[in-house]
């Protein structure tokens, strides 16, 4: 018996000090770690590096061409020899040279193509980032989801204890024979409610851990809490930032407009490029040969030495007529440009639409604390003076329950109003170039 209380109590040990030594992560621990594993900005890293190669690829288009060729034969059978006669004779012949060539100019396509990959590059990137951005507030409203189910736990465990007291209170007087035995029903039933609010309430912490889990890439066995960081005080002069002042902010950084404008860069280029088609190209060019047969009554190295030869020279191709597929190709970029105008103007406006929808939704949180804030004054008050006469007998159980569920609302909404507001001008702050922080 000694043996198997030292064996509970060491389990106990163990327990606590597995729960002392749980990590703690604040925010930015959270984002940090999110942007190193998340898939989707991996997958957008290797799209960049992609690109990356296609610019390398492009500059590289500039540099000269090499090539080299070998060739080994076999002769047999009847051959002319070298003094004019015909004789049996088998023979090996080998061959070498070497090629070399380079664009001089071809209407500019290369200098095009270089600028084209440059931009189309500088796109992906600015989509790197902007994936970056989105898990970012996504991380952010899961850790407002964790802040807010922890404080609907603390507020259902203070108006559980509130009931437990009052179920001890009210047990006391009916057994005095003061109060009918249904009052205290009444008030188990009320304490049965709200021990099931709280069951509810810490169900809806562990799924919002089980979603940032789930953000970060992270198993759910590996788990952390959340650090609490000391947030902003909402007072009712508190102002929300101008949605059209952080547009017009937003619009000359965010990575999604930059992205559309370099996406209409290369595309202007790719116009650029194929008019180059239409001018004549220049090409400079060089060889070198030698080779060695065995009929010729030299050794290698004298033949080597005769036979080789050198060459250079210049090349023009002036295009003329190709079935009119240069036009058309011109004609089809001029189409992507005007496409990737629109896209330029559709990102803006999306973009215009989401501030003033988080402009909108950031003064409706404020407003809905505010009020939230003078309905719990009311509340504590109204419920306060309720208490007071329930206690004196003055009130059955059934109203206090009333006046303690309407209280246990109005804190909720005020938790809730809370949280929304502070998210939604995270999402305002966020825009206008303030990173994401608690």
């Amino acid at each position: 018996m000694k043996l198997t209380k030292q064996l509970i109590l060491a389990v106990i040990v163990l327990i606590a000090g597995a729960a002392q030594a749980q990590e703690s992560w604040d925010l930015q621990k959270c984002i940090d770690y999110a942007l190193e594993n998340n898939i989707q900005v991996k997958q957008q890293q290797i799209n960049a590096d992609y690109y990356g190669n296609e610019l390398k690829q492009a500059r590289n288009n500039r540099l000269p061409s090499l090539s080299s060729s070998f060739s080994n034969s076999f002769s047999f059978g009847r051959s002319q020899q070298a003094d004019g006669t015909y004789d049996n004779f088998n023979s090996n012949s080998t061959q070498g040279g070497l090629n070399a060539s380079m664009v001089l100019w071809n209407g500019f396509q290369l200098t095009n193509s270089i600028a084209r990959a440059n931009f189309s590059l500088q796109a992906r990137l600015q989509d790197l980032q902007k994936a970056k951005d989105d898990l970012m507030l996504y991380i952010a409203a899961a850790y407002l989801e964790i802040l807010f189910s922890d404080e609907l736990i603390q507020v259902a465990k203070e108006q559980e204890e509130v009931t437990k007291l009052q179920v001890d209170r009210t047990s006391k007087l009916v057994k005095a024979g003061s109060l009918a035995k249904g009052s205290l029903l009444e008030i188990e039933a009320q304490l049965a409610n709200e021990e099931l609010n709280l069951v509810e309430a810490e169900n809806r912490q562990q799924l919002a851990y089980l979603n940032l889990y789930q953000m970060l890439e992270l198993p759910s066995t590996q788990s952390f809490k959340i650090a609490k960081p000391i947030l902003p005080v909402l007072t009712a002069n508190r102002s929300v930032l101008n949605s059209m002042e952080v547009f017009k902010n937003a619009v000359q950084f965010r990575p999604e407009v930059k992205s559309a404008q370099f996406d209409l860069q290369a595309a202007q280029k790719t116009v650029a490029i194929a008019r180059g088609q239409l001018y004549p190209s220049l090409d400079l060019g060089g060889s070198y040969s030698n080779w060695y047969n065995n009929k010729y009554p030299y050794d290698f190295s004298t033949q080597f030495k005769n036979n080789e030869s050198y060459g250079f020279g210049v090349s023009m191709s002036v295009p003329i007529f190709g079935k009119f597929q240069t036009r058309t190709q011109i004609n089809n970029a001029k189409l992507d440009v005007m496409s990737k105008e629109l896209d330029v103007q559709n990102t803006k406006n999306v973009l215009r639409k989401d501030i003033e929808q988080a402009y909108t939704n950031a003064v409706a949180a404020l407003k809905k604390y505010m009020a939230s804030s003078k309905a719990v004054e009311s509340m504590q008050e109204a419920f306060r003076y309720t208490e007071e006469k329930f206690n004196v007998g003055m009130l059955n159980s059934v109203e206090y329950n009333q006046a303690k569920n309407r209280l246990t609302s109005a804190q909720s909404d005020l938790a809730q109003a809370k949280y929304d507001y502070i998210f939604r001008t995270k999402i305002l702050d966020f825009y206008n170039g303030v990173p994401v922080e608690l």
